[in-house]
């Protein structure tokens, strides 16, 4: 019974952590609803591709770091995931990060090491909106976890970009429309175009490819540990139906006697009532 209990908790804890939850923001009731896809690597016994993780990151380096921040994730991170040791190190020592102080006391700039984090593209948060027209472009380390529908919405809202308002859409001066965005009315522009980067694996990088490779790099910036939480919770589901097997032959053998027996009362056959 035990067992049983702690397995039931389990599922239900992650569920409750990792499944279909509210998420920190959710579309307004006019916007559109971003259509489900079944994504591989969020099925219970798939992995993340890793291929894909390493096409995402090089459209975020090549299309999104220009605007977008990635301050949660340091270059260590991306080994062995997205990256090898001497690439990460490479692309962190593209960088610079202030060091130890000198004798006078003036901080020395020194190449990036891997414990570093990918840098801000804008030095605060007024030169991130004076540069976007007052738009402050997001933190995309958490996004997927950040919006409602997560990989689906944000990959609608990549390949969501009509060539031509439909008619009767009103777009403030500078807004884009996105039917998916809320309000329709998004400050990013299109971004994403068919041969806009040159994989390395020689994929053709159509707009939905890489739409889909920097979703799938973004869900795994938010949940970089998804892969070992599988493994652990299929060992976890293993150990704990076998302890329910085992649970469930005590109380069929052990426990049965407890259920079945039948008390009885036989007095005396010489006993007298007594008053």
């Amino acid at each position: 019974i035990a067992s049983t209990t702690v397995a039931a908790g389990s599922i239900a804890w992650y569920y409750h952590l990792y499944g279909p939850v509210a998420f920190a923001a959710s579309p307004a009731e006019e916007g559109l609803h971003a259509t489900q896809y079944p994504w591989v690597h969020q099925q219970w016994l798939k992995t993340f591709d890793h291929q894909a993780l390493r096409r995402g990151f090089q459209v975020y380096r090549e299309v999104c770091a220009s605007c977008h921040s990635l301050s949660r994730i340091p270059y260590r991170t991306l080994v062995g995931a997205v990256l090898t040791v001497d690439e990460a190190k490479a692309l962190a020592e593209e960088n610079e990060y202030p060091g130890e102080p000198d004798e006078q006391g003036e901080i020395q700039m020194r190449p990036g090491k891997l414990a570093d984090y990918i840098p801000d593209p804008y030095k605060n948060e007024e030169a991130a909106r004076f540069a976007n027209n007052g738009a402050l472009p997001p933190d995309l380390s958490l996004i997927v976890k950040g919006r409602h529908g997560g990989c689906d919405y944000i990959f609608s809202l990549l390949t969501g970009y009509p060539e031509e308002p439909p008619a009767g859409a009103q777009v403030a001066p500078g807004m884009n429309f996105n039917p998916y965005f809320p309000g329709t009315g998004i400050g990013m522009a299109r971004v994403l175009y068919d041969g806009l980067v040159e994989y390395e694996d020689g994929t053709p990088a159509s707009t939905s490819q890489m739409a889909k490779d920097v979703v799938e790099f973004l869900n795994w910036a938010a949940e970089p540990e998804m892969d070992d939480r599988k493994k652990m919770g299929l060992k976890v589901l293993i150990v704990t139906s076998a302890l329910w097997a085992v649970s469930v032959w005590v109380k069929r053998y052990k426990w049965a006697w407890l259920k079945s027996r039948k008390l009885a009362y036989d007095p005396p056959a010489d006993s007298k009532v007594r008053r």
